[in-house]
C-alpha cells in the first residue's frame, strides 16, 4: 500500500517506516502521523515481523511538528481532538521493539517521536532539540518528561527553556542515544540491531521491552519485584528450554516464539 508521507517496507523480520516529507524537513503533519500509526498496527499483528525501525532522512528525521498545520487552531480545538495524543501515541503501544535511526534534525515533535521509540541509533550528523519555547509554546509529546528522564533535570530545563540543540556527541554522552555511527552507515547499523532483536524469542524480547519500561514507573523494590516474577515465567516458555539446551549443547538455538 502507497502512502503520502511515509515509506513502508519489510526487510526480512524488520519493518522500516521512513518519514517521507522532504519539502518540510519530515515535518509531523496530522496525516504522517496517521499513516504511520497505521503502519505500526501493521507491523504489530504480523507475526514475521520482530523489530521495527521508524528514520527519516540524511537531513532530517523529523524537524518537528507541522506549525503551518497548528498554527491557526483553538484550545477547544486541540482539546476536544485530544491533538497529539489520539494519533502520535501508536509507537509508545508497541509490544515489539521500535529502534529510532536518527540523521540530521530531530526536533521539537521528531526528538519526542525518537525517545518515544525503545532506543536511538545516531548519524553523527544528528541534531536534538526541543524549540517550542521559541514559538511561544512548550513540547506537547513527552519532551518535558521523556527529556528529563533521560537526560536528567538541568540539561533537560536547559534545553526547554533556550531551545537550544545538542548534537549526537553531546546525546550520547547524556545518555538521550544508545551510540553513534557514521551517517552513511547509519540504516545498516539500525537493521543489523533490528535484525539481531528479531531472531531473538519474540514473547522473550516483549518481556525484557516491559520490564526495562517499568523501571521507570516503579520504585526499586517494585521493579525488582516485577522483573524477578517475569523471569520467573519465562521458564513456562519453550524457547527457554530451547535457549538453554543450546547453550549447554553449544549450538544455536531455534526459537519458535512460544
Amino acid at each position: 500500500m502507497s502512502y503520502n508521507h511515509i515509506l513502508a517496507e519489510t526487510q526480512g523480520p524488520v519493518g522500516i517506516i521512513r518519514l517521507n516529507r522532504p519539502q518540510a524537513l519530515n515535518a509531523l503533519c496530522q496525516e504522517l502521523t496517521e499513516e504511520m500509526g497505521e503502519v505500526l498496527k501493521q507491523y504489530e499483528a504480523d507475526d514475521a515481523i520482530g523489530c521495527i525501525v521508524i528514520t527519516g532522512s540524511e537531513k532530517s528525521f523529523a524537524a518537528g511538528a507541522d506549525i503551518k498545520e497548528m498554527q491557526s487552531r483553538d484550545y477547544m480545538d486541540v482539546y476536544k481532538s485530544d491533538f497529539i495524543t489520539a494519533t502520535w501515541e501508536e509507537v509508545t503501544r508497541c509490544r515489539k521493539p521500535v529502534i529510532a535511526a536518527v540523521a540530521g534534525y530531530a526536533l521539537g515533535g521528531g526528538c519526542e517521536l525518537a525517545m518515544m521509540c525503545d532506543f536511538i541509533i545516531a548519524a553523527d550528523n544528528a541534531k536534538f532539540g526541543q524549540p517550542e519555547i521559541n514559538l511561544g509554546t512548550i513540547p506537547g509529546a513527552g519532551g518535558t518528561q521523556r527529556l528529563t528522564r533521560f537526560v536528567g533535570k538541568s540539561k533537560a530545563m536547559e534545553m526547554c527553556l533556550t531551545g537550544r540543540m545538542m548534537d549526537a556527541e553531546e546525546a550520547e554522552r547524556a545518555g538521550l542515544v544508545s551510540r553513534i555511527v557514521p551517517l552513511a552507515d547509519l540504516e545498516a547499523e539500525a537493521l543489523k540491531a533490528a535484525n539481531s532483536i528479531a531472531a531473538k524469542s519474540m514473547p522473550v524480547v516483549m518481556m525484557a521491552k516491559e520490564s526495562v519500561n517499568k523501571s521507570y514507573e516503579m520504585t526499586l523494590r517494585e521493579g525488582i519485584m516485577f522483573e524477578r516474577r517475569v523471569f520467573h515465567s519465562t521458564f513456562a516458555t519453550e524457547d527457554q528450554k530451547e535457549g538453554m539446551a543450546a547453550f549447554a549443547e553449544k549450538r544455536k538455538p531455534e526459537f519458535k516464539n512460544r
